[in-house]
């Protein structure tokens, strides 16, 4: 199977898992459209559902195939949270942000008792790093914000640049009107050492290390699904 395949059948596998009447936090990214579409279908033929976007991406998909949606404000509850990822390690760690949205993802997947995580499996890594972790950070201050996370990486024993994400010429900028720098750290084998440095720099708004709010994760490869499971 090509890639989208794989991401259709992970999605597919996943959407057994929503039933009537629930809450969902929708996920942002190419494998989260593929939800977005086979969930649209089910909707059409009489799913009852409401969702939560984690981006003004999916949000307008999502009204163009007609799936209701509404706010975390007035929906602060959510059942479960359906959403890509970058990297995923063993122990359902992940990465996320390379669409941009992980502040959004990361708020509404605090706010969902259960959180599935849909990928191909070569999304699957021992050690978590390949991927650039992408940080999003205030626009005041970027240079000293960037000069920070060095020298917090570079006291985890970690190197490596910290790139300025850009589309058509310009800088990203998050629907919650951030800056990305993606950290090409390469392995990182202490994730929560690597949060904790970032969260106390204030000007880091968030990143995209997800510790402790996958409930599973649904791989597909060519010789089909896997689900992994996180410890209790």
């Amino acid at each position: 199977m090509d890639a989208r395949q794989l991401k259709i059948e992970a999605a597919r596998a996943a959407l057994a898992h929503v039933v009537g009447g629930m809450r969902l936090g929708i996920g942002t990214g190419s494998t989260a459209e593929e939800f977005v579409r086979l969930l649209a279908a089910k909707v059409a033929t009489g799913l009852d559902v409401i969702g939560v976007p984690t981006s003004e991406r999916t949000a307008s998909l999502c009204r163009e195939l007609g799936v209701r949606l509404t706010t975390l404000d007035e929906t602060p509850e959510l059942d479960l949270t359906i959403d890509g990822a970058d990297e995923i390690d063993a122990e359902l760690t992940l990465v996320k942000g390379g669409g941009g949205a992980l502040l959004r993802e990361k708020i509404v997947a605090a706010a969902s008792a259960r959180m599935i995580v849909i990928a191909d499996r070569s999304k699957l890594v021992e050690t978590l790093g390949r991927f650039p972790l992408p940080i999003e950070v205030n626009k005041f201050g970027l240079r000293a914000t960037e000069i920070a996370i060095g020298a917090a990486a570079a006291r985890l024993g970690l190197s490596g640049p910290l790139t300025l994400r850009m589309t058509d010429g310009q800088p990203f900028v998050t629907d919650g009107g951030h800056l990305i720098l993606d950290a090409s750290f390469g392995r990182i084998p202490d994730t929560r050492a690597l949060s904790a440095a970032l969260h106390a720099i204030p000007g880091v708004v968030e990143h995209g290390f997800f510790i402790g709010l996958a409930s599973a994760a649904i791989l597909a490869g060519d010789d089909g699904i896997e689900t992994i499971h996180a410890a209790r």
